[in-house]
């Protein structure tokens, strides 16, 4: 535990989970899309449903969406901005079995037609939990940057991703696999101890065998 983890992070208020962690939200999901968002679909669960509009929440995930950090003084203006910019958006509320109290589901579609899904929580102390991302369990924090790969399942494949990061001097802090099924499409999602130069992300799309490489980084903002 450090300083951050007791103070909470540099934020407009009011709240860190309802907040600073749902501006951290839409952030991760529009990274996840990798793309300029034309429409967002935005749906809160439990506490977020119930007491978010009250804690701004809604206006955080529209200026997470929106690129925004969680000390952007423009998150109370966020739908104004989001008007400006011609984004669409809608609002609703969801009920997700087993989900935590603060969770949005968002769904973004780009301007070159992509599409993403993202369940993610606030977790508390402006900490997010990603949860679901298209539809598959894969759980990562975001306290790390992160890359998914998704490829097809071949015997050595992990270690073969592995070792391309190695080489390029990227140490693997985490590393969860899953597939849906044998020699099917597989997904490999590592917490990375540093940020990802783009070149490594580019020769790992270079890959034979993987379908997709999707980088998130939502501290990203913060250190630029």
């Amino acid at each position: 535990m450090n300083i951050f983890d007791i103070l909470g992070p540099v934020m407009v208020g009011p709240s860190s989970s309802h907040t600073a962690g749902a501006v951290r939200i839409g952030f991760a999901a529009r990274q996840i899309l990798d793309d300029d968002v034309a429409e967002a679909e935005i749906c809160l669960h439990g506490s977020f449903a119930d007491t978010g509009i009250g804690h701004g929440t809604d206006k955080a995930l529209l200026g997470g969406i929106l690129g925004m950090s969680t000390d952007d003084e423009r998150i109370s203006e966020s739908y104004s901005v989001a008007d400006s910019q011609g984004l669409k958006y809608r609002f609703s509320t969801v009920n997700l079995n087993f989900a935590h109290p603060n969770t949005a589901l968002i769904t973004l579609k780009g301007k070159t037609g992509k599409t993403a899904q993202v369940q993610a929580s606030s977790v508390g102390g402006g900490r997010i939990s990603v949860d679901v991302v298209n539809g598959v369990e894969m759980r990562f924090s975001g306290e790390y940057p992160t890359l998914i790969v998704e490829s097809t399942d071949r015997p050595g494949f992990a270690a073969k991703v592995a070792s391309f990061l190695a080489f390029n001097e990227v140490n693997i802090a985490t590393i969860n696999l899953c597939r849906m099924k044998r020699g099917g499409n597989a997904i490999m999602v590592m917490e990375i101890d540093k940020p990802v130069e783009k070149r490594i992300i580019e020769g790992l799309k270079g890959f034979v065998d993987i379908r997709e490489v999707t980088y998130v980084d939502i501290y990203k903002n913060s250190r630029e």
